[in-house]
């Protein structure tokens, strides 16, 4: 749900959309000061409800909306997580090329605190917003929208606002199509949060290759709702306890991989030999495991560089709203032939 008030409790555009009883953007529309000034009825009624709720324009986009600062705001989970840690190193580095500055917030992936966050970004007077923290069960980006306040998503996408993405359904479909290769049918899945899009894009890609290459999914096959480490060691206890377990583990995420592979080697399960194990992103320490680990490499500077893009220039095309990173998969040794 929309907030009612900001975090500071001041009065917002909502507030003035309700009691007007119009939409966001046609109180936005009259209340912007580089349009013409409308003397329609309802622009005056607009105008007279923003004045008697004490509404004051929102200098922090109007800031935006200049540009002067050279500062984007960028909002993560959290930095524990090396992906976002990669992700904002990336944003950091474009930022840097283009002559800007990269601020962090993180959220610990809290739909409220996403608006704290947000909103402490904007009113230290960034020209822009990259959030990296877009839920399906949480409709802030739309917010945003209705402010008139440049923002857009990165790594996951709601499928309608400004992102830059990588392709995860393709991503997933390679690691679970490299498994496949090798021989194996009975699959299991380390998934993430339902409420990512990145990790339903994977998920959906391991179902997809299954279904081309006719192996039957399992419903048990499909554990797991976090991307962290803690998830992956209890996902592939789940997996292991099965009567007849997975020949192979697809982890949507490299933390849910090392986790797997943490709770692999206590019940004494080799890998590859006993069981064959794939990532996702391919962060720098999946390659220097004492049994390194194949993952799907995320192209993170292009994500990044196409994120700045968007926010700065817009969209050429309706179709260039969301823009979509190609993955690639990194073949390594916890991955072999089933029976070798």
């Amino acid at each position: 749900m929309l907030q009612d008030k900001e975090p500071s409790g001041r009065v917002t555009i909502h507030d003035v959309a309700a009691a007007a009883g119009v939409s966001k953007s046609t109180v936005s529309r009259i209340l912007d000061e580089r349009l013409p000034r409308s003397e329609s009825e309802t622009a005056r009624r607009v105008r007279k409800v923003a004045a008697d709720l004490g509404y004051m324009r929102d200098g922090a986009a109007a800031s935006l909306r200049r540009g002067k600062t050279m500062t984007i705001g960028v909002v993560v989970p959290r930095l524990t997580d090396t992906v976002m840690a990669m992700l904002y190193e990336a944003i950091a580095r474009a930022c840097a090329r283009m002559g800007q500055f990269a601020i962090v917030a993180t959220t610990d992936d809290e739909p409220k605190a996403d608006r704290a966050a947000a909103h402490t970004l904007l009113q230290r007077g960034v020209d822009g917003l990259v959030l990296c923290t877009a839920r399906d069960d949480d409709d802030y980006p739309e917010e945003l929208a209705a402010r008139g306040i440049p923002f857009v998503l990165a790594l996951r996408t709601d499928g309608k606002n400004l992102s830059s993405v990588a392709d995860d359904r393709f991503g997933g479909y390679l690691a679970t199509r490299h498994l496949l290769d090798l021989g194996h049918r009975r699959i299991g899945v380390i998934a993430g949060p339902a409420y990512a899009s990145s990790s339903r894009g994977r998920v959906d890609g391991y179902r997809q290759a299954m279904e081309e290459a006719g192996a039957e999914i399992e419903p048990d096959w499909i554990v797991g709702e976090s991307f962290s480490i803690d998830a992956g060691v209890e996902a592939a206890e789940t997996l292991m306890q099965l009567p007849e377990r997975p020949t192979a583990i697809f982890a949507v995420n490299d933390n849910t991989a090392i986790g797997a592979m943490s709770t692999l080697r206590r019940l004494n399960i080799a890998i590859p030999e006993g069981i064959s194990l794939v990532g996702y992103n391919d962060i720098p320490i999946v390659s220097r495991l004492g049994t390194p680990m194949t993952s799907v490499r995320v192209p993170f500077d292009q994500i990044a560089v196409s994120a700045l893009d968007l926010l700065a220039h817009g969209p050429v095309s309706v179709e260039d709203r969301i823009r979509v990173a190609t993955p690639t998969l990194i073949p390594r040794r916890s991955t072999t032939s089933l029976g070798r």
